[in-house]
């Protein structure tokens, strides 16, 4: 496990801005944190190599791309064995429509979120789900809102 990376005002505010919006220039989130480009880029670069940035990305908007249909499904197994579950996460990784997979302690086993254009895709999805050996459970809870993301 690596040691935290110690943040200061400047860093957190930088992190601050970047998050909401990483395609800031240099120049601008100088501007915001107050500081000069120079120094303000060699912050953003380590925090870039010491791993607190681990990338940059776009964030799509799921009605535009046909998939609004946002379900939260969670997943108990039976089978325990170490091929089995790696089978397993690795079939469920590979479904284009899960979005965002996790391994839980406790019960459920494991979360899933799914963006699909609807009712239909999902059932489609729900029984590819039903059909790998581990699974014993499928519970499926549908997004009415959202009313808070982090990504």
């Amino acid at each position: 496990m690596r040691k935290p990376y110690r943040l200061d005002a400047i860093d957190r505010e930088i992190l601050f801005q970047l998050q909401r919006d990483g395609r800031l220039s240099n120049v601008e989130l100088a501007r915001r944190v107050g500081l000069t480009p120079p120094p303000c880029l060699r912050r953003v670069k380590r925090l870039e190599e010491a791993g607190v940035i681990n990338g940059y990305r776009a964030t799509v908007d799921p009605v535009a791309t046909g998939q609004s249909f946002e379900v939260i499904v969670s997943v108990e197994i039976t089978v325990t064995d170490l091929g089995t579950l790696q089978d397993f996460e690795a079939a469920v990784a590979g479904f284009d429509e899960v979005v965002e997979f996790r391994r839980m302690f406790g019960r459920p086993d494991y979360f899933l979120r799914v963006l699909v254009a609807d009712q239909t895709a999902y059932e489609e999805h729900h029984m590819k789900l039903l059909g790998l050996p581990a699974v014993s459970r499928v519970v499926s809870h549908q997004t009415m809102k959202r009313i808070k993301t982090r990504d």
